[in-house]
């Protein structure tokens, strides 16, 4: 049974996808701000100018949401400590690039092009004022402290972002969980002692409150997002970026997300508000189904 509903779901996301935008298009507009993120408009264009705007918009409420929630923001020395609160966290020592392991958010597609840029033996284009270290792709923690100081200072640090309601649909269409039904699913989340990463807390997972970074891309606009990102980083882009499908999956999820919302009751909706408060205050989520609970605004400090 478990199997079959997975599988219903699955063709039903399917069918969304090949109709794409048209759907929603017949479907009551749910309008939200979205000061922050650039609109997704068949053809639409992001120009170097505008991305860098989104991201010192991006940055500054962070900043923001940090200075106001009094989150970890020294680095810490103890290995305990550490790996309680770094182990997502990833660097590549050939290219400089710190970044935060997501998933269901574009780092899987990240991955795909840091290999092509290894097999291009691709190389920064300017020689540093510091000894590169020669080391595999592998965790921050794992480094000494002098090491991980000079990555966090010296690095391109980037954050891949998604709507969290979004990440949790990922994951249980991934089939992560045993519960049957999304309804259950997001009960056994609600109910665990200690979240997952495939369903924790951007803010708990990445610490951007501790780690500056440079850029906050957005799950729906990776393939401009990255052409820019990689260009200021000295990187080459264009013909080395993934065929990446995130702006028509972007689509199918706001299509996903209304059905998939209305089997929640009223009491999973306000505890799934809370558990991603952090979230919703520290990133552009406006068009989140989570972002229009009351409770949000008024809860996140708590």
């Amino acid at each position: 049974m478990r199997f079959l509903a997975r599988l219903g779901l699955s063709a039903a996301l399917a069918i969304a996808a090949f109709l794409g935008w048209r759907l929603l298009l017949q479907s009551p507009a749910r309008r939200h701000g979205g000061d922050l993120a650039p609109k997704a408009e068949e053809g639409f264009t992001l120009t170097l100018d505008t991305f860098l705007h989104v991201q010192q918009l991006r940055r500054r409420r962070l900043r923001a949401f940090c200075s106001r929630a009094g989150k970890v923001t020294a680095l810490l020395s103890s290995r305990e400590e550490r790996a309680s609160l770094l182990p997502s966290l990833r660097v590549n020592t050939k290219l400089d690039l710190l970044y935060c392991q997501v998933p269901s958010a574009g780092v899987e597609e990240w991955h795909q092009l840091l290999e092509k840029l290894e097999e291009e033996n691709v190389t920064l284009p300017v020689p540093l004022p510091y000894r590169r270290l020669q080391a595999k792709e592998t965790r921050l923690s794992e480094f000494n402290q002098t090491e991980r100081k000079a990555m966090l200072g010296s690095y391109t640090k980037v954050l891949f972002v998604r709507d969290p309601f979004h990440r949790l649909i990922a994951t249980f269409l991934q089939g992560m969980g045993i519960s049957p039904s999304f309804s259950s699913f997001v009960q056994e989340v609600l109910d665990s002692r200690k979240a997952h990463e495939a369903w924790k807390p951007l803010v708990s997972l990445c610490q951007p409150c501790l780690v500056q970074y440079d850029y906050v891309v957005m799950f729906g606009f990776l393939r401009q997002e990255l052409g820019h990102l990689l260009h200021r980083a000295g990187l080459p882009a264009g013909r080395l970026l993934p065929e990446l499908t995130d702006s028509q999956v972007q689509w199918t999820y706001r299509w996903l997300s209304e059905q998939m919302f209305s089997e929640l009751s009223a009491q999973q909706k306000q505890q799934l508000s809370h558990f991603y408060r952090w979230d919703l205050a520290a990133f552009p989520f406006s068009s989140s189904f989570l972002s229009d609970h009351p409770s949000t605004a008024e809860t996140w400090q708590k």
